[in-house]
């Protein structure tokens, strides 16, 4: 999508001011698609869920292939998999041939659980895969899905986390999953709520739910999202 300078000035302004806004002021802004990628939007976490719209979702069509993962965009020879482990990892590991990581130490916050070897760990797209199709990535184009799928650019896209507990949140929403260790749970759904408003994606019903109970009881701390599209 394109915009022209005068469109783009409005975007900025509205950004600007947009820890001013009320929820259905927030909710027009978004929904007209009046901010353009690249723009940031600043607001609190309730207000930021108020904003995103309602929908119900729709599989039809998902295919895993269709978000293309792990690349290696800037062609260091390690893929967005090893990038994630290297950027998280709380005791740096050895880099070997082929990005091949050795030694150091991960802290897997769903299940409050510490690693010291990489092979025990998958990278969670918060929001997943699935998840994103459901909620508006089954209009994108196979390249948007890509830097989806890759986004490296929002330290909350991607998490590394232990496998066993990654593999039972699977492609849940909030609504019927959340990270096993309780202290977490504030974090997770307010990054949800970020992930979803920075790709533009739509919550279902009892998604929306989910989210406003758990975030009743959690700071209604500010969020910023760097709009990706």
């Amino acid at each position: 999508m394109r915009f022209t300078l005068a469109a783009r000035t409005a975007a900025a302004t509205l950004s600007a001011l947009a820890v001013l806004l009320s929820p259905a002021t927030a909710h027009a802004v978004t929904s007209e698609r009046a901010i353009a990628p690249g723009d940031t939007l600043t607001l609190p976490v309730r207000d930021a869920l108020a904003a995103l719209p309602v929908q119900d979702e729709s599989r039809a069509g998902y295919e895993r292939s269709k978000f293309r993962h792990w690349i290696d965009a800037d062609r260091d020879g390690c893929n967005t998999r090893q990038e994630v482990l290297k950027s998280e990892a709380l005791l740096a590991p050895q880099q070997g041939p082929n990005c091949t990581l050795t030694g150091g130490q991960w802290y897997s916050p769903y299940d409050d659980k510490y690693f010291n070897d990489a092979r025990a760990l998958d990278i969670d797209h918060l929001v997943p895969l699935a998840e994103a199709w459901d909620s508006g990535a089954s209009g994108w184009t196979a390249q948007e899905r890509q830097a989806y799928a890759n986004d490296l650019d929002d330290a909350r896209a991607l998490i590394a986390v232990s496998a066993a507990s990654n593999r039972s949140k699977s492609d849940q929403d909030p609504s019927t999953w959340q990270p096993p260790a309780l202290g977490y749970r504030c974090q997770y759904v307010t990054d949800w709520v970020a992930d979803k408003s920075r790709w533009g994606l739509t919550v279902d019903p009892a998604e929306h739910a989910a989210l406003s109970e758990a975030l009743s009881s959690c700071p209604d701390q500010p969020i910023s999202v760097v709009f990706a599209r």
